[in-house]
């Protein structure tokens, strides 16, 4: 019994760290220069964003050609091909880069219950960053804030005791979530202004290639995103 209220004790010790990075964050957001300080994560985000176009377009046939990330943080994913399912391939591959980091928020924080491979976890994410470096980055940008994520969190798998590792992982994974406030604005548009150009949204492409309009799947992305924050922490949080 006394072993069990312990174990609680850790978990719920890791919940108060995760509301105290959103916390810092949100308050970061308001202050002067604090979107300067969470600058880089603002990339990061840009990065589980792209990339989920990329793959999702891989896994459904198409080719990923290359990513590109602009000083304002925003992005684009150069994908080209005859997708698996036509129309609904085209609008899952759109659907697939806001939800990039939400999924991407929500692996790293259930993989922070996996203690013994933490290690072995960052190492895996740092590999993944240094890989997409070489393959498909291809902005002044993009290269150098993603391949400074590479080396730090490697270092940082080297280094850090593991649970200074957890924090790490718990740390990006709530970044990764928040990082959809900041898009709410953009999946309630129908174009948005990307690369001195305006280009059309990733909700408009859905809403193009399916039915509704793009402010509903809009608000079906940011329901889904919220719905999967809660569950993640709520799976950390289980005995």
């Amino acid at each position: 019994m006394a072993k069990a209220k312990k174990k609680l004790t850790e978990q719920q010790k890791y919940i108060l760290w995760m509301m105290a990075f959103a916390v810092f964050t949100i308050i970061l957001w308001r202050v002067p220069f604090g979107m300067l300080v969470l600058y880089p994560f603002t990339i990061l985000s840009t990065w589980f964003h792209e990339m989920a176009h990329g793959i999702m377009a891989l896994i459904l046939g198409g080719s990923f050609h290359q990513l590109e990330i602009y000083a304002d943080g925003s992005g684009l994913a150069m994908w080209s091909g005859n997708l698996f399912l036509g129309n609904v391939g085209k609008a899952i591959v759109a659907a697939a880069g806001p939800l990039g980091p939400t999924v991407a928020g929500a692996i790293l924080i259930i993989l922070s219950k996996k203690e013994k491979h933490i290690k072995k976890i960052l190492f895996t994410f740092s590999g993944i960053l240094a890989f997409s470096v070489i393959y498909w980055i291809r902005s002044v940008y993009g290269i150098p804030v993603i391949l400074t994520f590479a080396v730090l969190i490697f270092f940082a798998a080297l280094n850090l005791q593991a649970k200074n590792q957890k924090l790490l992982l718990i740390f990006i994974g709530i970044q990764a979530f928040l990082s959809i406030y900041l898009s709410i604005g953009y999946l309630m548009s129908q174009e948005a202004f990307i690369d001195n150009d305006f280009h059309i949204s990733d909700t408009g492409v859905i809403a193009q290639n399916l039915f509704f309009p793009y402010w509903i799947w809009g608000g079906i992305i940011i329901f889904i995103s919220i719905f999967t924050m809660i569950q993640s922490i709520l799976y950390v949080y289980k005995k």
